[in-house]
């Protein structure tokens, strides 16, 4: 019998969310009467821990697709992807930009290094490239004052052949908690970028379910938004709920009871006794732990569902095991189903605040001994 512990992989959810974010875009452009932004459906790390060829089948209506890995990106090719692909940290070694000819890829450019190599490329399929500017999250994308030499250079490597398609991106350090801070970026990079031609790319999830994506949409050319955790079913923002947007859960992680005992009051339970019951109870052992992805740090309280019924983790997580309180479900027994979150559980949110983390982390790092269930 195999270890009673699985993730499933809800596709039509994942279909669900990205619905859901072309609704929230229609929406928001519909006053003015503009066509609603195209979507680069974000897919790094393995599609945020569901699976790249799952993420292809279900983001089939986003204009394209985008990500960190070369190989990811191939297999999205394989697995019928025709429509762009974006590397959002571009390409890394010469030899890189063949690979991208060949498969049809599309470049972030963002710094000095990747503009020489591309000059020094003997060329082929003319590249799309967006050049990034860094306008305050201080991570990738040429300065405000290397960004016109820069632009400038990408469109004599466009008129060389060697690009397609040039446009301008940035990044929000802050679209999710401070929305002077983003129009602070917002207006740094219309600043720097004003009347240079092509594409435009500045929202991520939390910036593209705003109600305030008006601001955030600078006029002129063709805009592309770039959601990512929210396609996934957590929520980019701390004080909304991803059920207050009508998201689902991409990711069910799911195991059972293997043991239920009796604890007296007084008892320690696990590792260094970090809970004491403070009255005679059943404790229930999931067969879930750090080294299936759960996170070590999620402390006694942190929610979970036992046979429908919510109730709590308690004690420290073990390699391979944790502990949850029993007393809210007196029915349950060895082989009852645990939800640790997803659907018919606490959402992942839940359980990264508990954790001092964040939802991302955890879809990400559900571990791959885990066996998945993919649910259409």
């Amino acid at each position: 019998m195999p270890r009673p512990i699985s993730a499933t992989i809800h596709v039509s959810s994942l279909r669900h969310n990205l619905d859901v974010v072309i609704q929230s875009l229609n929406s928001a452009t519909s006053m003015s009467g503009a066509r609603r932004p195209n979507i680069w459906a974000v897919m790094k790390a393995d599609a945020y821990g569901h699976g790249i060829e799952n993420a292809v089948r279900a983001f089939q209506a986003a204009e394209g697709l985008a990500m960190l890995d070369l190989q990811e990106a191939v297999r999205c090719r394989e697995a019928g992807w025709t429509r762009p692909i974006l590397l959002l940290e571009g390409f890394f070694q010469p030899e890189d930009l063949e690979v991208l000819a060949h498969y049809g890829l599309s470049t972030v450019i963002h710094g000095h290094e990747q503009l020489k190599m591309l000059e020094q490329w003997a060329g082929g399929r003319a590249l799309d490239a967006m050049v990034k500017l860094n306008t305050g999250m201080n991570r990738l994308g040429f300065s405000v004052d290397d960004y016109p030499a820069a632009f400038a250079r990408a469109q004599r490597l466009q008129k060389a052949g060697k690009l397609g398609v040039v446009g301008k991106m940035t990044h929000f350090a802050r679209a999710d908690d401070n929305i002077d801070a983003t129009l602070e970026q917002i207006r740094c990079f219309t600043r720097i970028t004003d009347g240079l031609p092509g594409p435009v790319s500045i929202c991520n999830s939390a910036a593209t379910l705003s109600p305030d994506l008006g601001a955030y949409m600078p006029a002129g050319p063709a805009q592309w938004v770039r959601p990512g955790i929210c396609l996934y079913g957590s929520s980019p923002f701390a004080d909304i709920s991803a059920r207050d947007f009508g998201l689902e859960a991409g990711m069910t992680l799911a195991a059972e009871l293997i043991s239920v005992r009796g604890v007296k009051q007084g008892e320690g339970v696990g590792y260094g006794h970090t809970y004491v019951a403070e009255q005679p109870m059943r404790v229930g052992v999931v067969a879930c732990g750090y080294a299936d992805g759960y996170p070590r740090h999620a402390g006694t309280g942190t929610p979970v569902v036992v046979n429908g019924v919510r109730t709590r983790l308690v004690g420290r997580v073990s390699m391979d095991m944790l502990a949850v309180d029993l007393t809210p479900v007196p029915a349950a027994g060895v082989g009852s189903q645990v939800v640790l979150f997803g659907q018919g559980g606490p959402c992942v949110d839940e359980v990264a605040a508990a954790a001092g983390t964040l939802g991302y982390e955890l879809i990400c790092a559900v571990a791959p001994r885990v066996p998945r269930i993919i649910q259409d």
